[in-house]
């Protein structure tokens, strides 16, 4: 698969290293463990693929390197093992950037693996997979991520021009109506190429960030503001 027209890939830091993904995303695999209960409960009651499925099919979108996928994927089989008594066969299709770094991932794969693995490079904005194949689609602490930074806030010509900041001050609107219009389009791709990909009474489970409503876009933070101050410095 290729990347979506205009997506801009930037993967999670690869390998195995002090800087690695692998080694600095304690924080997302507390977000997988604190999903698990609600994962038993998706598949126990929605999940409704017939009474005596022989194999049963498993996207994550936005796999990273590991391992927190491994987690992901445990959960979600032994929640469907508890629906589904008899014996199961399962097939993992690993998704993320073509740039991600699949190589540590397949290394790492637990010996105690009950699934037969494989690697699907694409974005998950656009189709991945051929229509109704798959059973469960999964992403974790991935969909908040925009397929690209939308135009406008780097065209010093625009109203939305963010003047190169990494954090939006909270004054242009013009600025977050320009990250929503973007994030909206990529939530309806990203709906769209699972609804043709996911099995009738299929699931899709994500968890990701979110705002609660009222509450305000961006907190001023001088310590934000240095550090963006630094990194634009460096840049």
């Amino acid at each position: 698969m290729v990347e979506s027209a205009g997506a801009e890939a930037f993967p999670m830091q690869g390998g195995d290293g002090t800087s690695s993904y692998a080694k600095n995303s304690a924080y997302q695999k507390w977000v997988v463990d604190g999903a698990k209960p609600m994962i038993l409960d998706a598949i126990a009651k929605h999940l409704d693929v017939g009474s005596g499925p022989s194999k049963i099919v498993i996207a994550d979108l936005g796999c990273s390197t590991g391992p927190n996928t491994f987690f992901s994927v445990e959960n979600i089989i032994g929640a469907l093992e508890l629906k589904y008594e008899h014996g199961l066969e399962f097939q993992v299709l690993f998704n993320d950037h073509v740039a991600n770094d699949f190589n540590t991932l397949f290394k790492t794969i637990p010996r105690a693996a009950r699934y037969y693995a494989a690697g699907v490079p694409g974005s998950f904005h656009g189709r991945l997979f051929p229509e109704s194949s798959v059973h469960v689609a999964h992403s974790s602490y991935s969909l908040h991520w925009l397929s690209r930074a939308p135009l406008e806030i780097s065209d010093p010509n625009s109203p939305a021009w963010n003047k190169g900041r990494i954090l939006w001050p909270g004054k242009e609107e013009e600025v977050i109506k320009s990250y929503l219009s973007q994030y909206t389009k990529d939530m309806e791709s990203f709906l769209s190429a699972r609804a043709k990909e996911v099995f009738s009474g299929g699931l899709v489970m994500i968890s990701f960030n979110v705002r609660p409503n009222g509450a305000l876009h961006t907190s001023q933070s001088a310590l934000y503001n240095l550090i963006g101050a630094c990194l634009m410095d460096m840049a």
